[in-house]
């Protein structure tokens, strides 16, 4: 039987950091100690859980400096997907007597769909902003959208699938403007923004100020942290109700044993993040351009998803016509390669992706594309070894495809 933890075993070329990062060597060294020593409950009155609430705090400080928000408005969750639950149905339901309407785009991951999806069937009414063939939303359209009833608008930074940047600073501004209009018409239902920024931060800028939104959602896995530790910023005066409820832990706002080594390993991974942002941006433009560039003047109709100008470097969503995805995925993982077909989150699904679709993209479109995700340890010679792998394996399926021309 193989040993899964040979360490020995030839290591795989990973092209799949959207879905999740490696630690950082010197984010895991910063946790050793942590691991070692704050092990009390932070909710303990003694002092070792002093000490592992004080080192909870210091770390919460640590993070509005770096975001440049009150301490206070920073909550620690388990996930993205916990985070952005919590968002969409604690909005919801704080103001089911004021306002039951919500908007999220079409592209938004999966956790913020579902959550959405849920609330409809709660009686609540969700609209779904459209995106335009780059997965652009599309400002006039979420402005026509939003009512008096309208009680939160959640757009996504960077989309997990196509890397695309919306403009969410723009979004801001007109729900600023919209929030003033409803003041002097003495409207009392607030609006709230959120943007789920896990795919943007230590990639692009994030400044809070500038986005106006009042609650934004941070991952530690996708910034070469431990999982299992999250960030929501809610902003100071934000009403929301709580999706777990237990010992009063993170301000009420969410019961459950603080996981303190996770959430300073966190810390960390986005402060060396911050550090590294423009080398690892100016490093994955160049492998990104080779990659596109080179497959395409060796495949015929290999196409990039979206618009190379609106996304992080970071993202390629590519197709290739007359080729399924999963086989893609699974004939390159022989070859010691990683990638996905879509979101990890929704590979278990054998739906078209959602995002795509979105795009105006053909089913069969959509289930000829796979996702290459560029991180901080991808080299060029792991990018060269894809490129010599990858155009004979879409040969190969086309050579046997029955939907060739």
């Amino acid at each position: 039987m193989k040993n899964l933890f040979d360490i020995k075993a030839k290591k795989p070329i990973y092209f799949d950091y959207a879905a999740s990062t490696p630690i950082d060597p010197l984010v895991l060294k910063s946790m050793y100690p942590i691991l070692e020593k704050y092990y009390a409950n932070t909710m303990s009155i003694h002092s070792l859980g002093q000490e592992s609430k004080d080192l909870l705090e210091k770390t919460r400080d640590g993070f509005a400096k770096l975001l440049k928000v009150n301490s206070g408005e920073i909550i620690f969750t388990g996930s993205a997907t916990e985070s952005n639950n919590f968002v969409i149905k604690g909005i919801a339901y704080a103001h089911k007597n004021l306002g039951n309407h919500v908007i999220v785009s079409n592209i938004e991951h999966a956790c913020i769909l579902n959550s959405a999806k849920w609330l409809e069937k709660k009686g609540y009414k969700v609209d779904y902003l459209s995106v335009d063939q780059n997965g652009i939303i599309n400002l006039e359209e979420l402005k026509n959208l939003i009512t008096d009833d309208t009680v939160l608008i959640s757009i996504i930074h960077v989309n997990n699938e196509i890397g695309v940047i919306e403009p969410i600073e723009k979004v801001g501004k007109l729900i600023n403007e919209i929030k003033e209009n409803r003041i002097n018409r003495k409207i009392e239902t607030p609006l709230y923004f959120h943007t789920d920024a896990s795919q943007s931060f230590g990639k692009i800028d994030i400044n809070i100020n500038k986005i106006s939104c009042d609650l934004l959602t941070l991952s530690s896995h996708k910034v070469y942290g431990p999982k299992g530790a999250s960030l929501l910023y809610i902003k100071k005066g934000t009403k929301i109700s709580p999706l777990i409820h237990g010992g009063g832990q993170e301000f009420g706002f969410r019961s459950s044993t603080v996981n303190t080594p996770a959430i300073f390993g966190f810390y960390k991974a986005c402060e060396l993040a911050l550090k590294r942002q423009k080398q690892d941006y100016q490093k994955a433009s160049k492998l990104k351009t080779k990659i596109i560039k080179t497959l395409q003047s060796k495949l015929q109709n290999c196409y990039l998803n979206g618009s190379i100008n609106t996304q992080v470097p970071q993202i390629i969503s590519l197709r290739f016509d007359f080729v399924e995805g999963e086989s893609l995925v699974y004939l390159l993982d022989t070859n010691n390669i990683c990638v996905s077909s879509a979101s990890a989150c929704a590979s278990l699904s054998l739906s078209p992706s959602h995002v795509l679709l979105s795009l105006g993209l053909k089913p069969e479109q959509a289930h000829g594309t796979i996702r290459i995700s560029i991180g901080r340890y991808t080299t060029n010679e792991d990018v060269n070894y894809l490129l010599k792998v990858l155009p004979d394996i879409v040969n190969k399926l086309r050579n046997i495809s029955p939907f060739k021309a």
